[in-house]
């Protein structure tokens, strides 16, 4: 998925904005794009992905319509806008504008809230913020894709989760109460608990449908719409996070940390490591 899908982007003579994106290896579920609009900007339609814009320009007008709001305001250098993914969106002036834009998956977003027991939480619009701490998350992403990842893809990664955090923390809303269709909080709990203490055996999701009361194919839809990962993939998730931290405490090998984790063997491991992070856990580990 690109950061412009569903989106309409042009500058004052009606080419593209001059961009520059960096994206991480793997699977972090945050990308960082400098932009720059030439004489003018034109912003508008439905963002598949959670998008957050830092204005880096000197104030100006701009004209923002959101979810059938208007705003007409000169956003100063350095503050945020915020469009959820899915939501109808647009914004125009007659300057040129720079500006860094993060965008996050929404499955990323979900999993970080169900991690932080917040689950079901929703990310917040917002046309006119200002959160120091955010544009120095954002501006270290842009300089970590800049310099090709020169910390390390685990560091980009902790990075990203720290921006994801930063949204569930500081512009999210807490569900009203738990939506028809979607895992309770004690019972996400309950399935973690299980999952952790099992690493090292084989999980079946029939065994987590009937934890949650649930028939498997039900569950995993269920699933899937709480935590923005299928029960396959968070059971995969927690099993990485555990090798990592193991890998990283260097008192085991690889194929020992790969049999402790719950992972065929040591080839199954590095596969995943790979597929998730982009580069092999010795490349991961070597910024660690």
């Amino acid at each position: 998925m690109t950061l412009t899908e569903g989106l309409s982007l042009a500058q004052r003579n009606g080419a593209s904005p001059a961009t520059w994106r960096g994206d991480a290896p793997g699977e972090t579920g945050v990308s960082v794009a400098s932009v720059r609009f030439e004489g003018g900007l034109h912003f508008s339609g439905t963002p598949q992905q959670h998008l957050v814009w830092f204005n880096l320009s000197p104030p100006d007008r701009f004209d923002c319509r959101f979810a059938g709001q208007e705003l007409r305001h000169r956003p100063p250098t350095g503050s945020l806008a915020i469009c959820p993914a899915g939501t109808e969106s647009a914004a125009d002036t007659a300057h040129t504008v720079d500006a860094l834009v993060v965008a996050v998956d929404p499955g990323r977003f979900s999993l970080a809230a169900a991690e932080c027991s917040a689950l079901g939480s929703r990310l917040d619009a917002c046309l006119d913020g200002r959160d120091a701490m955010m544009l120095d998350l954002a501006r270290k992403l842009a300089s970590e894709g800049a310099s090709r990842y020169v910390n390390g893809p685990l560091f980009w990664s902790e990075l990203a989760q720290h921006f994801i955090d930063g949204l569930l923390t500081r512009f999210s809303l807490a569900p009203e109460s738990s939506a028809r269709g979607t895992l309770g909080k004690d019972v996400l709990k309950c399935l973690k608990d299980y999952v952790i203490a099992h690493l090292d055996q084989p999980i079946e999701v029939e065994t987590l449908a009937g934890m949650a009361g649930r028939s498997p194919f039900h569950f995993t839809r269920v699933f899937s719409r709480s935590v923005g990962l299928t029960p396959h993939r968070y059971v995969v998730y927690l099993r990485l996070q555990r090798a990592i931290e193991l890998a990283r405490g260097g008192r085991y090998g690889l194929a020992e940390i790969a049999a402790r984790t719950g992972f065929a063997d040591q080839s199954h491991l590095a596969r995943w490591i790979r597929r998730v992070h982009g580069v092999s856990i010795r490349r991961l580990l070597a910024g660690a």
